[in-house]
């Protein structure tokens, strides 16, 4: 499997109480929270590399601009979308967005980096 521009990937879920600003201490509304928002957006990126990515290898996060402009209250179903925009090397940007019920709730750059998995997760390890 190859990686090249134009891969896409999703992530969905239904708004649970946990998912909300006021339970991820983002602000005091119960109502899906930014950090939530992000997560899902991120999920979406893993999910479009899925099968793609060489042997031992995983992608980490590394750079994320997002804007979320409207709130979607608990229940409501939401997706983020995930579409590679830009191959540099190790360097992979997405484009993502989130949407809830035909309207656009959120959208944003995710950078990830490919890395070795066990090279990564060992010098985590030596870190602490």
């Amino acid at each position: 499997m190859a990686i090249s521009e134009g891969l896409r990937g999703g992530a969905g879920l239904r708004v649970a109480d946990a998912d909300t600003a006021l339970a991820l201490g983002s602000g005091d509304v119960p109502v899906l929270g930014t950090p939530r928002v992000l997560a899902l957006a991120e999920a979406a990126t893993v999910d479009a590399l899925a099968g793609h990515l060489p042997e031992g290898a995983t992608s980490v996060g590394t750079e994320v601009a997002l804007t979320h402009t409207a709130a979607s209250p608990v229940g409501a179903e939401v997706r983020a979308t995930a579409r590679l925009r830009r191959v540099d090397g190790r360097r992979l940007l997405f484009d993502v967005e989130v949407g809830q019920g035909g309207r656009t709730v959120a959208r944003g750059t995710v950078e990830r980096v490919v890395v070795d998995r066990a090279r990564f997760t060992a010098a985590a390890r030596a870190a602490r």
